[in-house]
């Protein structure tokens, strides 16, 4: 990798303390895949490799590969690329991972499909970061090809949250513990910005606190409208728009964006 890439990818490090734990991200989604039949149908039709950016420790790249579809993983982060790669290896999948900055992807091929899921569009927070993201997909995407990617909605019950700490979720270690997720969020009506701080508390068998992690990440927003204008500048026409996986409108009420955009024809 060149040293473009390099000093691009530990910038944006700075901001991906969330996943410096890769087995412990996996514990945590464990069973998420909300996404995955809406990723295969569109693979289905589209047809030849894939470009999964962003792709972590293969969520969705490893089981496409298991159904057959040929597929590229991009992702900054080492720790979680070396984690997909040890995955695929004990699922025997053959896939191609690139540690790249999505910025700044020097693949030496182009897609008829590339897709970007968890939110991940959300990490780019500057105008800067989503038109050299948005150039960098349009290079390595086909004439009439789809970029599919979703984020969360930018509603008031999503950006306008309680100062605290607010229950999240839970899940259970391999150990057997119980681990409570909390987060707090303060957004920044100028930037658009949401800093999160995520709380893991591990509990005993008796409920007491045993330990309590920390880790901080931030998150960009933006708006739909401010969403359609930014993609037609890029040569994007958004050709369907959700707001579930399950292929529902979009509402104020729900909390995703899902987006399909089709790369002008030259």
């Amino acid at each position: 990798m060149d040293m473009k890439n390099g000093s691009s990818i530990q910038k944006h490090l700075l901001n991906l303390e969330e996943y410096n734990d890769p087995t412990m991200y996996d514990m945590e989604n464990d069973g998420f895949d909300d996404d995955f039949a809406f990723i295969e149908k569109w693979a289905s039709l589209m047809g030849g490799t894939l470009i999964d950016l962003a792709c972590g420790t293969g969520r969705t790249a490893i089981p496409l590969a298991e159904k057959g579809y040929s597929i590229i993983g991009v992702d900054l982060h080492e720790g979680m690329l070396e984690r997909a790669k040890l995955k695929a290896e004990e699922e025997h999948t053959d896939i191609r991972f690139e540690l790249q900055n999505c910025e700044d992807l020097e693949l030496d091929m182009k897609s008829s499909m590339i897709y970007m899921v968890g939110n991940a569009f959300q990490h780019f927070l500057t105008n800067e970061a989503q038109d050299k993201l948005l150039q960098s997909v349009g290079v390595h995407l086909k004439s009439g090809g789809v970029f599919i990617f979703n984020i969360r909605f930018p509603n008031a019950e999503e950006l306008l949250q309680d100062a605290g700490e607010e229950y999240w979720r839970t899940y259970t270690t391999d150990d057997g513990k119980q681990v409570d997720i909390y987060t707090i969020s303060k957004y920044d009506a100028l930037t658009q910005v949401q800093d999160y701080v995520i709380v893991r508390k591990t509990k005993r068998d008796d409920h007491t606190i045993e330990n309590e992690l920390r880790t901080t990440i931030q998150l960009r927003y933006t708006y739909p409208m401010e969403m359609e204008r930014l993609l037609a500048r890029h040569g994007f026409r958004v050709i369907e728009l959700y707001g579930d996986w399950e292929e529902n409108p979009p509402v104020d009420s729900k909390p995703k964006l899902i987006y399909v955009c089709q790369k002008e024809k030259e």
